[in-house]
């Protein structure tokens, strides 16, 4: 596959698994190019035109220009500089490592993560919270990570792929969307009467009963095990945490569980005030598993994966 050919894929793949829905992401776009076409000439340079295309601006070629022929990809859940040394060592040893793939976006694409967490107030409307509501609890905080991410050095992955000209690319909310749909589809289609089910169901799937082995799986952050799970919310996607004001409106919404891949305490907190149940199912069991279900499909192309930097990778497809 062309380096270009596994980006759209994987954009693809994202749209097809949001919560916004294809004909949302469609108005999305056309609003993108409406925003485009009203700039003047002189500020065209600054506008990135994959947001013409791909709706998620943490999901990035970092290097490379799209024709590279790609065999094999090294991919992990974190890309840093050592991750970049570690491919070019791999290479140095025979490995021919085509392209790295990161599921946290580097470079640009971290610099505009704040951008994909609107989607987030569709979450919440899908789980029965007015979308005025959602967007109002939600855009304080989106503006809070904006600033949060602004002083980050964006570029040192990036620049170090560069130099060691390893072609590089970072699949974030496109995955994000992969595991959240699977997760819910699976959890919704359960059966489940208990907090305690819904654990043992997570630890069913293979990467949360490795990540199990690792001291690393799901666990109980807010409720019991033995307490009712109610309707269950998974919330894995759009970029990062969201608004801990959300818990209120959930619970008034009928939501009595979420799923989760990681919280902050005061989302916890809130969580717990309002007698949600909270499930963190761990984070590089559920970042594996949106990559997984992209990964197998590259794979179906020849695409030969190397695991690293916490990915455990798991097959779902026949040899």
């Amino acid at each position: 596959m062309k380096l270009a050919d596994i980006y759209r894929l994987a954009v693809e793949k994202g749209i097809e698994s949001d919560v916004r829905g294809r004909e949302e992401i469609e108005r999305l776009l056309a609003q993108a190019r409406k925003d485009y076409e009203k700039l003047e000439e002189k500020d065209r340079e600054f506008f990135d035109e994959d947001s013409l295309w791909n709706p998620f601006a943490d999901t990035r070629i970092l290097n490379g220009n799209g024709e590279e022929e790609v065999n094999t990809v090294m991919c992990g859940v974190d890309i840093e500089t050592p991750e970049m040394l570690l491919a070019d060592r791999l290479r140095e040893r025979g490995e021919k490592i085509d392209l790295v793939i990161a599921h946290h976006p580097e470079g640009k694409a971290q610099a505009a993560l704040h951008q994909v967490m609107e989607l987030q107030a569709d979450l919440l409307y899908r789980a029965g919270i007015p979308i005025n509501v959602a967007e109002g609890i939600l855009g304080p905080r989106i503006a809070e990570v904006e600033r949060l991410i602004a002083p980050v050095n964006h570029q040192r992955a990036v620049d170090a792929a560069r130099l060691m000209g390893i072609p590089f690319m970072c699949v974030h909310t496109a995955a994000d969307n992969l595991v959240n749909r699977f997760l819910q589809d699976y959890l919704d289609n359960a059966g489940l009467r208990t907090v305690g089910d819904v654990v043992e169901a997570l630890e069913n799937i293979p990467e949360y009963r490795e990540a199990r082995k690792l001291k690393a799986g799901p666990r109980v952050f807010a409720g019991d095990k033995k307490k009712r799970a109610g309707r269950i919310l998974v919330d894995m996607t759009g970029g990062t945490s969201g608004s801990e004001q959300a818990y209120e409106k959930m619970a008034a919404a009928g939501i009595g569980t979420v799923v989760c891949m990681h919280m902050q305490e005061k989302h916890r907190k809130n969580a717990k005030d309002h007698h949600i149940n909270v499930i963190v199912a761990g984070h590089m069991a559920s970042d594996s598993l949106g990559l997984n279900l992209f990964l197998d499909e590259i794979e179906k192309a020849g695409v030969k994966i190397i695991p690293a930097s916490g990915l455990i990778r798991v097959r779902r497809i026949e040899n």
